[in-house]
């Protein structure tokens, strides 16, 4: 009898072949997506979840999974999964790591280069002012990237990949992470060791690549801010509880720092209203897997997960 497997979300169906040629799949039908309720309904017959990365899996739906054995989440992101008790409970966990690496990386050099030059800012001001926009030479000063300094929170995958872009655009690099790097690794990166003080303090722009955890929650608050120049930008490509939002926005009210480029909110999928009039602040709606190949790509990555954990014929992402 073939494993049945549950995706609680609408995706491109090319990347789910492969699984769909092995197991029973189930896919929502039309354009919504299953809601919890209808999961948790529908759970005890499958072997299998694939949750989106906003898609809770609390207790109470991984009791109701009696046949479940693996969570393989569309997201390289857990902190929707109550992964300590899944884990108690005999399930394994997986996500997808890979295919949003340089997505990830490449949203977050977008980001930089935005608010440096403020791109954003003047195409919006063309947009509304027309000609009565000011342009003379010294009207749109923007900031250097080249010769700058980058602080990077979180040396992962993601953090790695940001920093090669960074040296290529001719950015010094220091980075913090709990566990530094060995010393050829922080070589062939071009990339410095710093504890976190040090970097708030040296950079001219921060970038926060690290996963959301308790011991990340509000890792740029109000005593943070402080400590950067106030020329500094923040960026946040990875969760947005890793600041704190509204400390965030008294920090540029009052000049704390210089700007922000934000694809993550503290408080869901939008922003802080005031954050809608600053323009020194970039805002973009959690877009840094939204290409069509990554999208492709990680749908793959979860097939593989699922693949791998029932076959044993390829690696698994294990979270841990």
């Amino acid at each position: 009898m073939k494993k049945k497997v549950l995706v609680t979300y609408n995706m491109f169906r090319e990347g789910f072949s492969e699984l769909e040629s092995k197991y029973e799949v189930t896919f929502p039908d039309g354009d919504a997506d299953f809601t919890y309720d209808e999961v948790s309904e529908m759970i005890p017959e499958y072997d299998a979840l694939c949750p989106m990365f906003n898609f809770p899996v609390n207790k109470e739906l991984i009791d109701k999974g009696i046949k479940l054995h693996i969570v393989a989440n569309y997201a390289v992101g857990y902190n929707n999964i109550d992964v300590d008790y899944a884990l108690e409970k005999g399930l394994t966990v997986a996500n997808t790591p890979g295919p949003t690496t340089d997505p990830t990386a490449n949203i977050a050099l977008a980001l930089i280069l935005d608010t440096a030059r403020r791109v954003t800012e003047c195409d919006r001001k063309l947009r509304t002012l027309g000609v009565n926009m000011k342009a003379g030479v010294l009207e749109n000063l923007g900031m250097r990237v080249t010769g700058a300094t980058l602080g990077i929170i979180g040396m992962g995958r993601i953090g790695k990949a940001l920093c090669k872009r960074a040296r290529a655009c001719g950015m010094d690099v220091i980075y913090y992470k709990r566990h530094r790097l060995d010393l050829n690794e922080e070589t062939r990166l071009g990339a410095i060791y710093a504890d976190m003080d040090d970097l708030l303090v040296q950079s001219d722009f921060v970038s926060l690549n690290a996963p959301y955890t308790t011991d990340t929650h509000h890792i740029i608050g109000e005593k943070e801010l402080k400590k950067m120049k106030s020329s500094a930008i923040l960026i946040n490509t990875s969760r947005g509880p890793l600041i704190d939002e509204k400390a965030l926005v008294e920090a540029l009210k009052t000049g704390e720092i210089h700007g922000a480029g934000l694809d993550m909110f503290e408080f869901g999928d939008h922003p802080l209203p005031e954050l809608l009039t600053m323009d020194n602040v970039v805002l973009t709606p959690h877009i840094g897997t939204q290409t069509t190949y990554s999208r492709v790509e990680m749908a793959k990555a979860v097939s593989n997960n699922v693949i791998g954990f029932f076959e044993n014929d390829r690696p698994v992402s294990r979270v841990f």
